[in-house]
């Protein structure tokens, strides 16, 4: 074996040498890591939600007590069954014709307490109550249905914002440097305000009710789709874009013949995302007074009534299944 050769061959060895995979730096990242984590996680309380889980598992098995095993039993046995009917005393009820109840309402005799605080007494009497079998399921079908209206306004007024600003976000076709950073920032800003908050401020400017969650809806949907717009047209494919333009095409038309019709497949499942998401959010928004079924979930918890609370997160949960289930065969016909 001549010099040359065994050059060759010293040189394929060393190109075929692995690299060490553990190194001192990476042990030393590894330890600072889960020093870290460590005391985040019991920051966050992550350490005891560890071990009153675990207490939970072994309590479930027959092994120890655990409270957070009892609170869940403890709301179970009070959430069911779910509550669907109201119950009304006749002598609130002003109008009422007896003789034409409403559909299913009968009518049923009761005893009705009341508390006095200056003698710091109850009091019983004997009342008529009408019961509405399906009272309250109606009670929430309609309060969930103004749900997703404002899932829905909210999502309309996000895509009226977004849309322009997401052009204008766009760095092939911002007019300015500046009009593209003032349009990012702006969509920036609009990301940064959680609904939550929001809300609250609006409750403030116009009262209790959905004007506030619909715009608290709106103000945050059309920075995070303002964002993913302006995304999807700097992302289009260049071809059909130079093509038209070196035929003579202004910016207005390559968006619309060029661009537009490669985006908006993408467009319009963000938008169906959004609208979910929006329906979910304005179950929470009404919490602090922005309308939907949240204010009468918040009501029913803080007085705790279990069994109309599990009534109302069944049929959020039913309306997030079907609206998924519509959403799915929507997407498959537009995609």
């Amino acid at each position: 074996m001549n010099k040359n050769t065994q050059n060759h061959i010293k040189r394929d060895h060393s190109q075929w040498q692995t690299y060490q995979a553990i190194t001192p730096k990476t042990v030393l990242f590894l330890f600072l890591a889960f020093v870290l984590l460590a005391w985040s996680g019991q920051n966050t309380e992550m350490d005891k939600a560890a071990i009153e889980t675990s207490k939970a598992v072994l309590s479930a098995v027959g092994i120890g007590d655990s409270e957070v095993l009892n609170g869940v039993s403890k709301f179970a046995s009070q959430a069911f069954p779910i509550q669907l009917q109201t119950r009304t005393e006749l002598s609130r009820i002003e109008g009422l014709d007896l003789q034409h109840l409403p559909w299913l309402s009968y009518i049923k005799e009761g005893v009705s307490r009341e508390y006095y605080i200056d003698t710091d007494t109850w009091t019983e009497e004997k009342a008529q109550y009408l019961i509405e079998p399906l009272g309250y399921l109606k009670k929430v079908l309609w309060m969930m249905w103004e749900t997703i209206e404002m899932g829905f306004w909210g999502t309309i007024i996000s895509i009226v914002i977004s849309l322009p600003l997401g052009i204008l976000a766009a760095r092939n076709y911002s007019p300015h440097p500046i009009v593209y950073h003032v349009a990012r920032a702006w969509l920036s800003f609009h990301r940064s305000m959680p609904e939550l908050i929001v809300a609250l401020f609006l409750v403030l400017i116009y009262g209790f009710g959905p004007i506030a969650g619909v715009l608290a809806l709106a103000i945050h949907t059309s920075g995070v789709l303002g964002k993913f717009f302006a995304d999807e047209i700097e992302n289009a494919a260049k071809g059909p874009q130079m093509a038209l333009s070196s035929a003579g095409a202004n910016a207005i038309k390559v968006l619309r013949y060029a661009v537009f019709p490669q985006v908006l497949p993408a467009w319009i499942a963000s938008v169906q995302y959004i609208f979910e998401r929006n329906i979910r959010t304005a179950t929470v928004l009404g919490i602090v007074g922005a309308g939907g079924i949240g204010m009468e979930l918040k009501g029913r918890w803080d007085i705790f009534d279990y069994d109309y609370v599990a009534t109302i997160l069944l049929i959020v949960f039913i309306t997030v299944v079907v609206l998924e289930f519509f959403s799915q065969k929507l997407r498959k016909k537009t995609l």
